[in-house]
């Protein structure tokens, strides 16, 4: 595998992270914090070795702790286990279809918030849930799951673009010269 999209993919991370603080008046609007980074978790888990998946999920739950009011590394856990959970069962999923990525998406992004919130009521403060939790999950789920074959659809055309293309080989050899007809 080539440098550069590894590269690539933590370079989107990051812009992913820092994209979620500044959408405030569209967060506010829909009344639901935007997380991207769950459809590029996906991505990452399906496409990628566990070292990198891994790497990916402690780098994005850092981030998005220290630019939230979350305790600092709250979100790595839940992130890492739904990457760990995708990338130990990708042999069976679907990963070209279009459907089966939206439904990743919609998972991802519902289970780590309800992990998220499972692992910060074990602490001392209580986190604000209710029915608009509820909103928020089913809004985030559907805004990751339609935006994780985007997520497919990029990283692909980056893939092509700097990886290395196989080289496709003839099953005939080239020093080897073919004669026609009698002997």
């Amino acid at each position: 595998m080539n440098w550069i999209t590894p590269l690539l993919l933590f370079v989107v991370t990051w812009l992913t992270v820092f994209a979620s603080t500044q959408f405030a008046p569209l967060a506010g609007w829909l009344g639901v914090p935007l997380s991207l980074v769950p459809g590029v978790i996906v991505y990452a888990a399906l496409t990628n070795h566990l070292l990198l998946t891994t790497g990916l999920c402690v780098f994005a739950g850092l981030g998005l702790d220290a630019l939230s009011a979350n305790r600092l590394g709250v979100s790595v856990m839940p992130m890492f286990l739904a990457g760990f959970f995708i990338h130990h069962r990708r042999h069976l999923i679907l990963r070209e279809q279009a459907y089966a990525q939206f439904w990743l998406g919609f998972a991802t992004a519902v289970f780590v918030p309800i992990a998220t919130l499972l692992i910060m009521s074990m602490g001392q403060r209580e986190p604000l849930q209710g029915w608009s939790t509820v909103w928020q999950l089913a809004l985030g789920g559907t805004i990751n799951g339609l935006l994780c074959p985007a997520w497919f659809l990029l990283f692909d055309a980056l893939r092509r673009t700097f990886d290395y293309q196989p080289v496709a080989e003839s099953s005939f050899r080239s020093d080897r010269q073919i004669k026609r007809g009698r002997f």
